[in-house]
């Protein structure tokens, strides 16, 4: 199925463009990266006390809040286990306490505190507490860094793999696209204040696999289409490329998008941070497939003639300014 026919935009010719909308929300989220909500960390990364509590009826968490407060329990966070708008609702919520004692007596203070707050704060409907899981700060420690390595060897492998099966520029392109992605996302929960849980850390890792892939199917037209337009400026292939591809990247970003946002609408508190990073990372990760990726190609090429060096793509006339 081919959603345009004929099509010829020239994509390289907006590249200043695109690079001011990267610039803008890769800044934005630096800035607030080190300058105001931080990298905002789950229990998972920080360590603390979940205590999973169930509900004779439908709670209200702006309630549940409340009696937290008023029980000087400020930094406590609330999620629903398994809600939606379009389902009954669930009944279970799972109360996440600031990092503190993580020896077993946190387990016995964390179930006092949770127990005292409701009983004298919230009326609402009977309750009882189900169970109650504590996160060491060391655990936490040391999931950052699996995390951090994870993101790292993804990106390494692919960068690799898209040497060998391309070349070295293929995959320098392709990577700092990726991290251009995974910077946005990350910025996006640093901005917006959304806690970075596991989940998340699975969805970003999803959104790398997904960007490189849309990616590399840009590459291979590239290069299919530089065995038959030798006699044509890099610029040329790379738009024609594009163009040629945009039908595929639309219905497959486009359904694949329509799903993730139907799971953020309802899939309930749980696989909110989980289905945000994927809305963000898919709708940066098909504009990078275009808007950076390719255009370092050419860029790349531009900067070795430049230099009196040979092109290393066979396309190695110039591109226009």
């Amino acid at each position: 199925m081919e959603l345009f026919r004929g099509i010829d935009v020239d994509w390289l010719g907006k590249k200043w463009y695109f690079l001011g909308f990267s610039l803008i929300f890769s800044v934005a989220g630096l800035i607030s990266i080190f300058f105001w909500h931080g990298i905002p960390k789950g229990v998972d990364f920080k360590g603390g006390t979940l205590v999973y509590v169930s509900f004779d009826q439908q709670p209200n968490e702006d309630h549940i809040r409340a009696s937290m407060d008023a029980a000087g329990l400020h930094d406590a966070t609330i999620q629903r286990i398994s809600s939606g708008p379009l389902s009954q609702g669930s009944k279970e919520e799972v109360i996440s306490l600031p990092q503190g004692d993580t020896s077993e007596l946190a387990l016995d203070a964390g179930r006092a505190g949770v127990l005292a707050a409701l009983t004298n704060g919230y009326h609402d409907s009977a309750f009882s507490i189900e169970k109650v899981e504590v996160v060491g700060p060391q655990v936490g420690k040391q999931l950052t860094h699996q995390a951090e390595l994870a993101t790292l060897y993804s990106l390494l492998g692919m960068l690799v793999y898209l040497w060998f099966r391309f070349e070295l520029i293929y995959g320098v392109a392709a990577v700092v696209a990726v991290f251009h992605d995974t910077l946005i996302t990350i910025g996006a929960f640093s901005l917006t204040n959304q806690e970075i849980t596991l989940t998340v850390i699975a969805a970003i890792l999803t959104l790398i696999g997904y960007s490189m892939n849309d990616t590399i199917v840009v590459f291979d037209r590239i290069r299919e289409n530089l065995r038959t337009m030798r006699r044509e400026p890099l610029a040329v292939v790379v738009n024609h490329s594009i163009n040629q591809t945009l039908s595929r990247t639309i219905l497959t970003s486009g359904l694949t998008f329509l799903t993730v946002l139907s799971l953020y609408l309802f899939g309930g508190e749980v696989l909110h941070g989980f289905s945000f990073a994927l809305v963000v990372g898919i709708l940066i990760g098909t504009y990078s497939s275009i808007a950076v990726a390719a255009p370092m190609l050419v860029a790349y090429q531009d900067w070795r003639i430049g230099r009196g060096k040979a092109a290393s793509l066979p396309a190695g006339k110039k591109a226009r300014a």
